[in-house]
C-alpha cells in the first residue's frame, strides 16, 4: 500500500477515534456499535445490539444488585500501606496507593457490608476493579475474611462479585497469604454450613481466582467473563500452542464443569435472590443451612 494510503488511513482511524465523544456514547467492545451512554447504563451496560456485557463501575453494580438502601459498609476505614516501600525505578507504592484513591475513592479494592438482596439478608463484597485493576493485597483479605466471619457470626449467606488481576505484587508474600488466609475463612464457613455463592465477574484471575473465587457452594458468572489464573497469551507462550476457542471464557469453564451458571445480566439479581430464598427455605430460617448444598 502507498504511503498516501496508509497515512490516510492512520487519519481515518483518529477521526473515527474521535467521533465517539468522551462520557456521552461508548463503542461496544463485542460489535464495535457506537451507543449512547445514556441507553447503555439503561440496560445495564449490555450492548442492545450484540448482548455484549460491557464493565460496569462498582457503584452502578451495587445499585442494579442491592435493595435501595440497605447496604451498611464495613471496615471503610482500612486503608493499604507500603511496608515494603516497594518502587519499581522512580515509581514508588505509596503514590500508586494515593493516586487510586484519588480515583475510586477510600476503601482500598474491595467494598463490603451488609445488604439485602429483594428482602433477603446477605452479606456482600465487591471488587473494586477501579483501585489497580482490583489487586489483592493485605487490606483486600482482611476485609474478605472479616466479611466472612460476619457470615459466621449472622448466619446469613455471603456472596462475592470478584473482578480483580490478582495478588497485587506491590505487598510481595503479604499479598500471596491472602490467597490462604480468606480460603481458611471460607473453610469455616463450610464446616459451620453457612452458605456463600461467588460471583466472578470480568476478569476474574491470578490469585483470586486460585483462592476463594472457586470455593463457592454456588458459582455464578457473566456471559464471556475471563476467568482463570493466568492469562491466555501467558498460557498460549508457555506451552506454544494455541489454545481452544473461547478458553477461560465462562461459557467454556461451565461446559468443563468450573462454573454452575452463566447468568445474564438482567436475571442475575432475580437469580441470586431464588438462590437465597432457597437456602432460608431448606432450612427454616435465612442463611443458615442444616446440611451442605
Amino acid at each position: 500500500m502507498a504511503w498516501w494510503n496508509r497515512q490516510k488511513g492512520l487519519e481515518a482511524a483518529a477521526e473515527d477515534k474521535k467521533s465517539v465523544p468522551k462520557g456521552i456514547a461508548t463503542k461496544c467492545e463485542g460489535c464495535q456499535e457506537i451507543v449512547m451512554e445514556r441507553d447503555l447504563k439503561e440496560n445495564l451496560r449490555v450492548c442492545a445490539a450484540c448482548g455484549y456485557h460491557l464493565r460496569v463501575p462498582t457503584a452502578e453494580r451495587m445499585a442494579m444488585l442491592l435493595d435501595d438502601g440497605s447496604f451498611v459498609e464495613a471496615d471503610a476505614g482500612l486503608q493499604s500501606t507500603d511496608p515494603l516501600e516497594f518502587r519499581v525505578d522512580s515509581k514508588k507504592y505509596r503514590d500508586q496507593l494515593k493516586r487510586a484513591t484519588d480515583k475510586a475513592g477510600d476503601g482500598d479494592a474491595f467494598r463490603s457490608g451488609t445488604a439485602t438482596i429483594e428482602g433477603h439478608p446477605v452479606e456482600v463484597g465487591f471488587f473494586v476493579f477501579e483501585f489497580m485493576g482490583g489487586s489483592m493485597g493485605s487490606v483486600v483479605g482482611e476485609k474478605i475474611t472479616r466479611q466472612f466471619e460476619r457470615s459466621l457470626e449472622s448466619g446469613h449467606p455471603s456472596i462475592v462479585f470478584s473482578a480483580s488481576g490478582g495478588a497485587r505484587m506491590q505487598e510481595g508474600v503479604l499479598s500471596l497469604m491472602q490467597m490462604a488466609k480468606t480460603s481458611a475463612a471460607r473453610s469455616r464457613m463450610r464446616e459451620a454450613n453457612v452458605p456463600y455463592i461467588s460471583v466472578p465477574l470480568h476478569p476474574t484471575t491470578g490469585g483470586v481466582a486460585a483462592s476463594f473465587a472457586f470455593l463457592g457452594d454456588l458459582i455464578i458468572a457473566e456471559p464471556n467473563a475471563l476467568i482463570g489464573f493466568a492469562g491466555p497469551r501467558v498460557i498460549e507462550q508457555t506451552i506454544r500452542q494455541k489454545l481452544p476457542e473461547g478458553f477461560q471464557r465462562s461459557e467454556f469453564l461451565l461446559e468443563h464443569g468450573m462454573l454452575d451458571m452463566v447468568v445474564s445480566r438482567h436475571e442475575l439479581k432475580a437469580t441470586l435472590a431464588r438462590t437465597l430464598a432457597w437456602f432460608g427455605k431448606k432450612n427454616g430460617a435465612p442463611g443458615r443451612r442444616a446440611n451442605g448444598v
